[in-house]
């Protein structure tokens, strides 16, 4: 299946210059998001996979049903004040100042082999700083699966050379 047919591009989103592409338009047909969950669980299902992480939000809509297909347990990475419990944190940048995220420091133990999986890997900064935040509660990082990667802006040489996964690369 060519999923780019199902991924709708939208020009000068959000600015002048930028060609968005939402995915909204992929996931709203319920055979087409099956089978790109299905497809992303064949490419790791060779993984010996303990959990599924996924940043806020739409690594949620990747990683949640990822999870569920593997009959895995999942760990949202919520930005900062979002979880209730205790978290830590990791502050990362972005095009214009800086942001937070955090994961329950109960959600991963020591050993445990954790899969991200989020919507699209752009330059990288969510993705190396979930990364951080599972290896400092002691998960060890064996891989993550993408919807969408833009390659021209090479974000998987900032993944510490983890294993990644792309469903539609641009």
């Amino acid at each position: 299946m060519n999923y780019k047919d199902y991924i709708r591009v939208i020009p000068d989103y959000p600015k002048p210059g930028i060609r968005f592409k939402d995915i909204t338009t992929l996931i709203n047909n319920g055979p087409v998001y099956a089978a790109a969950i299905e497809a992303i669980k064949q490419a790791v299902s060779d993984k010996q996979i303990d959990l599924i992480a996924g940043p806020e939000a739409r690594g949620f809509i990747v990683g949640a049903p990822l999870a569920v297909s593997l009959g895995l347990g999942f760990v949202p990475v919520r930005k900062s004040g979002k979880l209730p419990g205790e978290v830590v944190e990791a502050s990362y940048d972005l095009e214009y100042g800086n942001d937070k995220l955090a994961i329950h420091k109960d959600a991963i133990k020591p050993g445990q082999r954790i899969l991200i999986a989020d919507d699209l890997l752009a330059t990288g900064g969510t993705i190396a700083t979930t990364i951080n935040l599972i290896r400092q509660l002691g998960g060890e990082v064996i891989g993550a699966a993408f919807l969408i990667e833009l390659g021209y802006l090479e974000g998987r040489e900032k993944l510490d050379g983890i294993d990644v996964f792309s469903l539609v690369t641009y």
